[in-house]
């Protein structure tokens, strides 16, 4: 852990602290780009963020106070709405989440997704960053942010590299298919209308949801993540990270499930030849008769490629978004959570649209 508040003992003003936290965020950068995953100038990216770091960054310390809002205040969640926490119980052991149920819920219930964090990130900060909430009021869905345990993770990085964390009824598969079951059986929702996302260390544990719990969750929404058997230890996840190994990936079980994925072509995080290894699999997986076609788009003035893959009942079952300059952040996420970045396209309204199959 970077701890930087050894010997600190006396609070610091603004200037000295801001002189600290600089100083901190550079010894980060040089400490990532040893491990060839950023470079000393990658700080000066558009990531909303504490520090750009990786997906076994650390919370910063300084002068013994952690370096990280109060999102709850920023939540704003509106009258009728419920914003809920529980703990989940599963063999291999338990998670506490929070369920979002809109308002518009009174009406019905349309679809579940559950959103997984990246590392360092909490619910409630993931909540606010993505915006899904208020898109669960527009569709009638319920969201569910699991919350990774410091016991299970010091970085609360979901354990997307740990070979037990990596197989169906097995560690965290196994608890996170339990959290949503429980929430399906809850509010009468099917698997054909429950989904899957996260960004980042999150991505990587929806994607292997995915292939793992295809029974469970009817699509997949992957933010600047990587594939599915990327990696069996932290060694080969820095590697994976780096793009070393995402093109020899273990080929996952078959049929896959829908899948959309975003990943900037700027990210110096988790190399976007990760993002592509993702959609290479979703495809191997596909439909064995299918049409791909691109398109180009420019959205608050950040351009970016879809290649969308469409079988043959005019359903696409796959789309790639690569996103011009965009770092390691959730595209089009809101200013008051970290790792986002405002310029569009918004993944998690292409998101939505993707795994309802509908045009907004």
């Amino acid at each position: 852990m970077f701890d930087f508040s050894t010997g600190a003992k006396r609070s610091v003003n603004d200037e000295a602290r801001a002189e600290r936290l600089k100083a901190a965020q550079d010894l980060v950068q040089r400490t990532l780009a040893q491990h060839g995953l950023a470079s000393p100038s990658s700080a000066s990216s558009p990531v909303a963020a504490p520090v750009q770091a990786g997906l076994l960054q650390n919370v910063l310390s300084i002068g013994g106070r952690t370096l990280r809002a109060d999102p709850s205040k920023a939540l704003n969640i509106p009258d009728g709405a419920q914003f809920l926490s529980a703990t989940h119980q599963g063999r291999s052991g338990s998670r506490g989440y929070r369920t979002y149920v809109p308002v518009s819920a009174e009406t019905g219930v349309s679809g579940i997704v559950m959103m997984l964090h990246g590392c360092t990130q909490t619910p409630e900060d993931f909540a606010i960053g993505t915006g899904m909430n208020a898109l669960a009021e527009k569709h009638r869905l319920v969201v569910i942010y699991p919350e990774q345990a410091r016991g299970a993770n010091a970085q609360t990085c979901w354990n997307w590299f740990s070979p037990n964390d990596q197989h169906r009824d097995k560690g965290e598969p196994e608890i996170l298919a339990g959290i949503a079951q429980k929430a399906m059986a809850l509010y009468d929702v099917s698997p054909d209308c429950t989904f899957v996302a996260g960004l980042s260390a999150g991505a990587a544990m929806a994607v292997i949801l995915g292939h793992t719990h295809p029974d469970v969750f009817a699509a997949v929404g992957a933010h600047s993540g990587l594939p599915y058997g990327a990696a069996s230890n932290v060694a080969s996840a820095f590697a994976a990270m780096a793009g070393q190994t995402a093109q020899g990936t273990v080929q996952p079980p078959s049929p896959g499930v829908r899948t959309i994925v975003f990943h900037g072509s700027a990210d110096s995080t988790v190399h976007p030849v990760n993002g592509a290894a993702i959609a290479l699999n979703a495809e191997r997986q596909g439909p064995s008769q299918s049409v791909q076609t691109s398109r180009k788009g420019n959205t608050s003035g950040r351009s970016y490629t879809t290649t969308i893959s469409t079988g043959p009942e005019r359903r696409d079952y796959l789309e790639h978004w690569v996103i011009d300059g965009l770092g390691h952040a959730w595209s089009g996420g809101q200013r008051g959570g970290s790792y986002t970045d405002p310029s569009g396209p918004e993944a998690s309204a292409e998101m939505v649209r993707f795994f309802l199959n509908a045009k907004e």
